[in-house]
């Protein structure tokens, strides 16, 4: 997920733990570029959060402004990226 530094600062005064993927991870999680939609939404905010609560108002807010295509099209590509890792045998999707 993209986050920015005051995205990235408020996490960390939080102390809520993100997951690092490596490089190489093939993105199988439909929810994984859900994520990175809001992201950057979230980061194109006025009004970054500034601790807990703003944070989960900021997301749930940008949560609901994602259009249903978006999240239709995400789930709808998964058959595409099995296939893709199967082939490519759990090697590095390029995309």
């Amino acid at each position: 997920m993209l986050l920015n530094t005051r995205f990235k600062d408020c996490l960390d005064s939080e102390s809520i733990q993100r997951l690092v993927w490596p490089a190489r991870s093939p993105v199988l999680i439909p929810i994984e570029n859900v994520w990175d939609a809001l992201g950057r939404q979230g980061a194109g905010r006025n009004y970054p959060p500034t601790n807990k609560n703003t944070l989960i108002r900021a997301l749930t807010e940008e949560w609901d402004k994602l259009p249903q295509q978006l999240l239709d099209n995400v789930v709808q590509s998964i058959v595409r990226r099995v296939e893709c890792c199967i082939t490519l045998h759990g090697g590095h999707i390029p995309y």
